[in-house]
């Protein structure tokens, strides 16, 4: 009875065309971004801010990129971690080469390198498809990770290729307790992912959608499959590079070429197939089920361990948790393929028929 639209007129384009047309979900986003921005930093301890919901949020940033790439335009790609690197990478150039150089615009700065790199890499989806463009983008992900470690001016001649991210100062105001950063990196994520929301809505996303359902129907139709691929991973390596440039300076300080290596690509990109591919939604659902469900599963071993006298080998009950992450995984890509979001999706739409059968 809640969830209904049924009254709710609209009396103007704008009206029409908002990013939320329904009154009760403006209610419940509007909700969900004050509890977090205003109750999270309040009761949140430090590990929170800093071991989880920090890597969450840039995760989901990550995984929001790739699946406008994947999800709204069809590319498949296994190099996001790679253009999290170079964002990264030119992120701490930026700072260490140009003197007063904001750390915002360093940031943007950042993702538009990753956006050259990206159409660089996106080439050869203008002649190559599927698992084959997977090779390709799989490449530049162990060229860029090369060519990150071989070329000392971009770690600054560090022989160990390590580079320690430079402070974080906004308007005289530093950013080091994980309070500020977490509510930095909460705003960039808050602004971007409303900004691929409503870019999905509009005639990129629909020309995305069209390259990706069929791409000799829509250059029929008249769209440029070269302007919409390549704009399909400038935008996507743009996420993945601010996501990168943050996961250097909010959450790791000190990072070096490995720590973007192919895992993290895989994990980012499970966390599209898990959450729902060519959603929004689904990148936060993904990334969350991704980072906070092994937490859970370790709390939930050690605390039966502990109260049942169980015993448990330390290695043993690391391998338990990956294999009931494994097997959680599995289940929900059975039960629903298409993702949490749609399973979301669902409850939504029962929601609206309730108390009535679906």
């Amino acid at each position: 009875m809640l969830y209904r639209e049924a009254g709710q007129f609209k009396v103007s384009y704008a009206a029409d065309q908002q990013i939320f047309s329904i009154r009760q979900d403006r209610f419940a986003v509007l909700a969900l971004v004050a509890i977090a921005f205003l109750v999270v930093p309040v009761v949140g301890n430090q590990y929170w801010l800093s071991a989880i919901l920090i890597p969450f949020l840039i995760f989901s940033l990550a995984a929001l990129g790739l699946n406008i790439l994947t999800g709204y335009a069809g590319q498949l790609s296994l190099g996001t971690a790679a253009f999290m690197a170079v964002g990264a990478f030119a992120s701490y150039n930026f700072m260490l080469r140009i003197p007063g150089m904001p750390v915002l615009l360093a940031f943007i700065g950042g993702g538009t390198v990753a956006a050259l790199v990206g159409i660089l890499f996106g080439l050869p989806s203008l002649r190559i498809r599927g698992f084959y463009l997977v090779v390709a983008t799989l490449a530049a992900q162990f060229f860029i990770l090369w060519f990150l470690t071989k070329v000392g001016w971009i770690t600054n001649y560090s022989s160990s290729g390590v580079i320690t991210a430079q402070q974080i100062v906004i308007l005289g105001y530093a950013f080091t307790t994980p309070t500020a950063k977490y509510l930095l990196v909460l705003s960039i994520v808050t602004v971007m992912a409303l900004a691929a929301k409503n870019m999905a809505r509009g005639n990129v996303g629909r020309s995305w959608m069209a390259v990706r359902d069929m791409d000799v129907a829509a250059e029929v139709i008249g769209i440029r499959l070269m302007r919409a691929k390549l704009l399909a991973f400038a935008v996507s390596s743009f996420y993945c590079g601010v996501a990168g440039a943050l996961f250097a300076y909010a959450y790791l300080g000190t990072v070096e070429p490995e720590a973007f290596n192919l895992d993290l690509s895989f994990r980012i990109l499970f966390m599209v197939i898990i959450g729902g591919v060519g959603t929004v939604l689904g990148s936060f659902l993904g990334a969350a089920f991704v980072t906070l469900l092994p937490v859970l599963l370790s709390v939930t071993v050690r605390y039966l361990d502990s109260n049942l006298d169980l015993h448990i080998a330390e290695s043993t009950i690391s391998n338990l948790e990956l294999m009931v992450f494994g097997g959680l995984i599995i289940f929900f890509l059975i039960v629903e393929p298409h993702g949490l979001a749609r399973l979301w999706q669902i409850a939504k739409e029962k929601l609206r028929l309730w108390p009535f059968p679906h």
